[in-house]
């Protein structure tokens, strides 16, 4: 197969832990040639959607480069037989533009991975209040009035803003804790800006668990996010330790329901993240730890991705 990955600048990527270079490892030891591009790259011309990508060949790593460039060329979209969409967030309006670019490469034959529109509809965040059954008692809200109400009646809460990742800018806020107020008025820029407040659940000194599902499979490995002393958040960018574990029947149970779901819309790689067995965030754009599992188990969740990427190249 010729795979494209739109990915962030391949300098910035980090090779011990980015699921990216891990599937490109793995499609390369199948015979597949690596393509890659950034989203600068994307361009409508000539009545279609092109890309300026580089093949290039994975090496060990080493002390050097973990990549060398082959050749470059201007190349249609529909010329690949994929092409995966794993640029990190923030979701701004030129990710949304890439959306819209490869939507229409799409409509020209060329195979999308995650579906372009598949990742406008799902925000990672919000995307959770379709599926309240998993939950925990969840708010959206800007009005810090009703921000607070939800503060006194739980207690003790989890908030976030809605296009936040890597653990950024999330706050555990109790019902007694004198810097609420400044919080609120911080992360809702005075009540101008949407966020979310979630039930703090005290199962993450277990793990913020993150279940993979690939086409509609849910791997049999999460990989437990555990905080640090003395802090709440469990993300790996936030200094949280990574350890991959079985699923427990309640994980996969959600991962289960949701999975048929998310593939008939086009999901082909989902991030859950579920604490204690509840339904936290969907994660679209470009879901990982798939390097952690693999060094912790040997179980190759990328080499899931590229099995079903030619099985649907072949049908």
């Amino acid at each position: 197969m010729k795979l494209a990955f739109l990915v962030d600048p391949l300098p910035k990527l980090k090779v011990t832990k980015d699921s990216s270079i891990a599937m490109m490892r793995a499609a390369q030891a199948r015979g597949h040639e690596i393509w890659t591009c950034q989203r600068e790259g994307l361009c409508w011309e000539e009545g279609t959607v092109w890309l300026s990508a580089q093949l290039i060949a994975l090496t060990d790593g080493g002390a050097g480069a973990w990549y060398e460039v082959v050749s470059e060329a201007r190349v249609r979209a529909d010329q690949f037989d994929a092409l995966l969409m794993r640029q990190d967030p923030p979701f701004d309006f030129e990710y949304l533009t890439a959306t819209w670019l490869l939507e229409r490469a799409e409509a020209h034959g060329a195979r999308v991975w995650n579906r372009p529109r598949a990742i406008r509809d799902h925000s990672e965040k919000l995307s959770i209040l379709e599926f309240p059954q998993f939950t925990p008692a969840t708010m959206v809200a800007r009005d810090p009035e009703r921000i607070h109400a939800f503060i006194d009646a739980l207690g003790d809460v989890i908030l976030k803003p809605l296009d936040g990742m890597g653990g950024s800018q999330i706050f555990r806020v109790h019902r007694e804790d004198h810097n609420r107020y400044v919080i609120v008025e911080t992360l809702t820029h005075h009540g101008h800006r949407t966020i979310m407040a979630q039930e703090y659940l005290p199962q993450i000194r277990d793990g913020d668990k993150r279940v993979l599902v690939i086409a509609g499979e849910v791997m049999p490995y999460a990989l437990a996010r555990i905080p640090k002393p003395g802090e709440t958040r469990g993300n790996l960018a936030a200094g949280g330790r990574g350890v991959a574990v079985p699923l427990t029947e309640a994980e996969r149970a959600v991962a289960e329901a949701l999975a048929p779901i998310l593939w008939q819309r086009g999901l082909l790689i989902v991030g859950l993240d579920l604490i204690g067995g509840r339904l936290t965030e969907i994660n679209v754009t470009s879901p990982t730890c798939m390097v952690e599992i693999a060094a912790q188990t040997g179980f190759s969740v990328a080499e899931r991705v590229i099995e079903a990427l030619e099985r649907l190249a072949a049908g």
